[in-house]
């Protein structure tokens, strides 16, 4: 669907906005023409949305789409359709993939494999470093001054360990207003086997651990860097109560540093682990019980200001092994609504208006896509999803988008299903 493809009127009607009225929106050409009760349909498709709750599109700061190189795992059109399915209706698609995307070129092509797809708008992270391998610094300008307008740069897998070079990236990104999204991961302190949270459960199982301390000094490091260079670190993926704490501490002071959390962090532990599932390892790894809880006081305070899935697809001769051996990642695109509703609104402090903050308001700041993340209001861009909060799934890995199946909430039953999602004013997903 091209962007400038205009769209069939559509009116949703009945929907529960976030604020908590109950409204009509009316889309056409691609924007919210109005809002309010008893609109007039014309010839306009109606969308039922009794008891569905309107949010602003989602937006993923951090999708693994692995193509090129890995179609075997996901494809950027079945990334996409797993995206959509979820309620996503921008997704950021990460450098770490055959050829790395470190340069305008291989960014160009994302992108337009994203566009060929059509279903959620496909941003390409440009890679910091060349190849990924943390020193010679990435096209960064001509990344950012080609069509894919890249803005977000992210060596996301392994982390910009060389404070200097992570410096310069952060001069250098400063100019085009850029930001540089940091995998946390002192390589001195978690080795290249650490695979489990460094504790009783590492020891007893005989796991590698990770401390959590690996991702904690990576993280005060780039709070002062930001302080230093006066440009935008963003936090991939905490895990941990201590970089909670270290970005209170940069909040307080105003620097210009933050943060996400997967939906994984939000609500497993490496209680997971005990049965050496390869589907529960995963990169940081799954902490104790007072981690998760310091990331939800963390989301609901604002000191984390994005849920990010981290959507990791991996064909099965990847993920099959030994625990040790396995890759890395979960599957999360079509599940991040649902784990968010059951543990930030179900059980938690959230109201829908909170999850459309940070699942699609903040998310898009941060990545500076101006036609994402807006509110459901007459002029902005009609990107919206349609959730049925009471709706109850068990999750079948079998049952999805996405071309893996590693998929750790399988079997489980979680609250909330989108019904359906909007970019655009088109319809891209119904369930």
């Amino acid at each position: 669907m091209s962007h400038e493809t205009p769209t069939a009127p559509l009116l949703v009607r009945g929907a529960t906005l976030p604020d908590g009225t109950r409204a009509d929106l009316l889309l056409a050409d691609g924007v919210v023409t109005e809002v309010g009760p008893g609109l007039d349909a014309g010839s306009a498709e109606v969308l039922d949305a009794d008891g569905l709750v309107a949010l602003p599109g989602l937006v993923d700061l951090h999708t693994h789409l692995r193509e090129p190189g890995r179609e075997d795992a996901e494809t950027v059109a079945t990334g996409s359709r797993a995206a959509a399915a979820g309620g996503f209706t921008a997704v950021l698609a990460m450098a770490n993939t055959s050829p790395v995307t470190d340069t305008a070129e291989a960014a160009e092509r994302v992108l337009d494999l994203g566009r060929a797809a059509g279903l959620v708008d496909v941003q390409p992270v440009g890679a910091v470093t060349h190849g990924l391998e943390g020193q010679q610094l990435a096209e960064l300008g001509l990344m950012a001054r080609s069509r894919a307008g890249v803005r977000v740069f992210s060596d996301d897998g392994r982390c910009v360990a060389d404070a200097r070079v992570m410096r310069r990236a952060l001069e250098y990104v400063k100019a085009f207003g850029g930001v540089v999204a940091q995998h946390a991961q002192d390589p001195t302190l978690a080795g290249p086997d650490a695979c489990c949270h460094e504790g009783e459960t590492s020891g007893r199982l005989g796991l590698p651990g990770w401390p959590g301390v690996a991702e904690e000094t990576i993280v005060a490091r780039d709070v002062m860097l930001a302080r230093h260079t006066g440009s935008r670190v963003h936090v991939c993926h905490v895990s941990s109560a201590g970089t909670v704490e270290v970005l209170r501490w940069a909040k307080a002071q105003g620097l210009p540093v933050t943060a996400e959390v997967t939906p994984h962090h939000l609500l497993l532990t490496t209680d997971e682990v005990a049965g050496y599932d390869p589907t529960y390892k995963v990169n940081p790894p799954l902490r104790p019980a007072e981690d998760v809880a310091a990331l939800r006081a963390a989301l609901a305070d604002g000191t984390i200001d994005a849920v990010a899935t981290d959507h990791a697809p991996h064909a099965r001769h990847d993920k099959e092994h030994a625990f040790t051996d396995a890759a890395f990642g979960m599957v999360g695109l079509e599940t991040a609504l649902a784990v968010v509703s059951a543990v930030m609104v179900a059980d938690g402090p959230f109201g829908w208006d909170d999850v459309a903050r940070v699942m699609s308001a903040n998310p898009a700041r941060i990545a500076g896509l101006a036609g994402q993340g807006r509110p459901l209001a007459v002029g902005e861009p009609a990107n919206l999803a349609l959730v049925d909060p009471a709706a109850r799934v068990t999750v079948d890995r079998d049952a999805t988008h996405s071309l893996s199946r590693n998929n750790p909430w399988h079997g489980r039953e979680l609250v909330g299903q989108v019904r359906a999602t909007v970019l655009r004013g088109a319809v891209t997903h119904r369930a």
